[in-house]
């Protein structure tokens, strides 16, 4: 799966929003593309992930947009 530009693996099926969480993501905080559609954050936990997905994760922040928002 590719992160951000990175390439993690998908160790074990799960959802988008607990790959979120397991990385340490802010919920509240993010934005997050999939397949290059963005998701509304009440489907996190319906979104099932695959090796082939690949996923952006954007904070908003005063003054622009990072691309991570971690704990």
């Amino acid at each position: 799966m590719r992160v951000n530009g990175k390439e993690i693996p998908l160790e074990k099926p799960q959802t988008l929003q607990e790959f979120l969480l397991e990385q340490g993501y802010r919920l509240a905080l993010i934005a997050v593309e999939h397949n290059d559609v963005i998701v509304p954050k009440a489907d996190y936990a319906t979104v099932l992930l695959s090796d082939s997905d690949v996923i952006e994760v954007v904070s908003f922040m005063g003054g622009g947009c990072e691309t991570v928002c971690k704990i």
